[in-house]
Order: C-alpha cells, then sequence, then structure tokens
C-alpha cells in the first residue's frame, strides 16, 4: 500500500469559501462579532464531484492508495479575526474532512487543523483535537507553530504554553504535522520562503528545547522534506555540538520526522542520504502549492512517487518502509481505517 501522508482539500465547493467570506465581511464592520458555528450548505454529491474529479482522479493515475487529508492550510487563517472565528471555521473545516473520508473511506483518513487564534490559550484546540479524534475517528493534526501568519508573537514550541497540548496528544497517540497558515507580513510569500522558513525555525525551537525528553512519545512531522534542514544537517549537527546539546540524532530522531515534498528528484536524493529512512514518510502535498508541470522531466512536480521510485539508492524493502511501514507507525490510529 502506498500512503501519502499529506493531502489537502484545496478543492471545495464554493458555498465553503462563501462561508469565509461572510465572517470577514462581519469582521470588518464589527472586529469583536461572535460567531456561532452556523451551517454550510452541501450535498455529498458536491463534494464527491470536488473529489472525483481532483484528488481520487490524480490517485488513481499516479497509483497512490490512500491520502491522510486536512483542510487547506493557506486557508487556516488563524489570525484573521478573534477566538470565536477560528472555533466556528475550524469546526467547520473539520467536519467537512470527515464528510469525505467517509464518503472515500478507502482513499482518504483525517487529519484536523486547530482553532489556534492568536493571543489564547491551547485548551480551545485540545478540546477541538478531542472532538476529532474521540468522536470523528481523526488520527492526527495539523499545528501551526506561528498563528500570527509571519510575526511570530505567540511562544516558541519549547516553551509551557504548548505542554497541555502535547500532553493531549500523547494520551490520544497522535502525531501533529508542522504546519503554518497564509503569510500576512510583507516580506513572507506563503507557499514558499514562509513555509520552508517556518518548518526550518520550528525544528530548531523544539532542538533548542526539553520536549522530547519531557515528552518521549511525542511525534512531530515536518513537512515539505524538512524545509531547509536535511540540507544544513551538518550546521545543525554543530550547533547542536557546540551548545553541548549531544547527537543531534539521539536528539531529534526519535521524535521528528520528514515528509517527501521536494518537488526534484535530487533533492529526494539528498533527503534519503541525509535523513536516516525510519524517519522519512512519503508525501506529496497534492493536490497543493505546485501543480505545474516540470519541463526538465516532463511530469507533474508533485508527483513525487516517481522520485522514489526513481532513486537507486533504494531497495523495494526501503520503499516499502517510506510508502508505507512509517506512516503506520506513526500515525498509529491508521490501523482502525485501512488493514
Amino acid at each position: 500500500m502506498i500512503i501519502d501522508c499529506h493531502g489537502h482539500y484545496t478543492t471545495t465547493p464554493p458555498a465553503v469559501e462563501a462561508y469565509r467570506s461572510q465572517q470577514k465581511d462581519l469582521l470588518k464592520s464589527n472586529p469583536d462579532h461572535l460567531f456561532s458555528k452556523g451551517d454550510i450548505s452541501l450535498s455529498d454529491d458536491e463534494i464527491r464531484d470536488t473529489i472525483i474529479n481532483n484528488q481520487l482522479k490524480l490517485q488513481q493515475e499516479r497509483g497512490t492508495d490512500l491520502t491522510i487529508f486536512s483542510p487547506r492550510a493557506s486557508w487556516m487563517g488563524h489570525h484573521i479575526g478573534n477566538a470565536s472565528t477560528s472555533k466556528a471555521w475550524t469546526e467547520q473545516q473539520n467536519d467537512l474532512i470527515k464528510r469525505v473520508c467517509s464518503l472515500f473511506p478507502d482513499n482518504f483518513a483525517p487529519v484536523c487543523q486547530l482553532p489556534q487564534s492568536p493571543a489564547t490559550d491551547m485548551k480551545t484546540s485540545i478540546a477541538e483535537l478531542d472532538r476529532c479524534v474521540n468522536q470523528m475517528g481523526f488520527i492526527g493534526c495539523n499545528l501551526n507553530p506561528d498563528p500570527s501568519g509571519g510575526t511570530w508573537t505567540e511562544p516558541r514550541l519549547g516553551e509551557r504554553y504548548w505542554y497541555p497540548f502535547y500532553e493531549k496528544m500523547v494520551e490520544l497517540d497522535v502525531p501533529a504535522m508542522i504546519h503554518v497558515s497564509g503569510a500576512c507580513h510583507h516580506s513572507l510569500d506563503t507557499t514558499s520562503s514562509y513555509y520552508l522558513g517556518a518548518d526550518t525555525t520550528a525544528f530548531t525551537q523544539l532542538m533548542f528545547s526539553d520536549v522530547f525528553t519531557d515528552f518521549p512519545d511525542l511525534k512531530i512531522i515536518i513537512p515539505h522534506g524538512g524545509g531547509a534542514v536535511p540540507y544544513h544537517w551538518g550546521r545543525f549537527r554543530g550547533i547542536a555540538q557546540d551548545k553541548g546539546l549531544g547527537d543531534l540524532n539521539e536528539r531529534m530522531l526519535n521524535n521528528i520526522y520528514f515528509d517527501t515534498c521536494v518537488y526534484h528528484q535530487k533533492g529526494i536524493d539528498l533527503l534519503l542520504q541525509v535523513i536516516p529512512l525510519k524517519n522519512i514518510l512519503f508525501a506529496s502535498e497534492m493536490i497543493g502549492a505546485v501543480r505545474g508541470i516540470d519541463p526538465l522531466s516532463g511530469h507533474y512536480y508533485d508527483d513525487t512517487k516517481r522520485y522514489i521510485d526513481g532513486a537507486t539508492s533504494l531497495t523495494d524493502a526501503n520503499r516499502k518502509m517510506i510508502f508505507e511501514d512509517n506512516a503506520r507507525r506513526v500515525f498509529s490510529r491508521l490501523a482502525t481505517n485501512i488493514k
């Protein structure tokens, strides 16, 4: 089985965007508007059409079997509005992911976003994670290390602010994928500098912390191939050594995992050479940030299965580890979704 650990619902029906636009319009007249969840009127057929003609079609064409599926990351928008804005929007988004996975249980497994409104604690996020896992069968979450959208005003990931959430993750035995949302700072571009920079920043915040000493069973996925981390592994090893943090592999690689959303063969080859294979999960981010065809290869950039198939350093057993075994181990609740 080939499990893609990183997919977003980027093809939602128009009613979803209309709901969000209405929220934004209400905030223009009253930034303190208190939102209730309300309804998004969608038929099952509308949802089916958006999946069958997009994600499911590409799954079948590219030879993957199951996508671990979450709401559109750039739309999480935690910096928009107030705590009630994020709570209502997040619950709607997660409910929609549940509907997709219920309609296509053999093809998608659900991961939730969180209502991480800036300047609030993690209690609402803990409640939403509990709701999604225990009531709807979700198998993980996307954790935003910067709900401000680019100003990094929240505590670092190693600070006690996050500890109650980590405790809930360990209790439920679910991993978190680090994922920021849309950038609202003029110096950042969402799907390039912001995403990749945030991935790198999250890794370093955890490296300089005691999180994995305090939570030895915590599981964190750094997406997009780990940002700059694998490329600069020697630099991070050296910094850890200079700071008296010990061996970087021992410090981080019992808890940190990287996906394969690296859109060229040489990048994947580097990832495979630097990071132990047990820490690499197959992913494409399809349908996501990069949707075009690479003129050098003649194939879609995000057809990442081709890169794993084309990696000459891998054995068939290695590929099975990356395509399936590691995802089953990290997403332990996946066992209830697939055989």
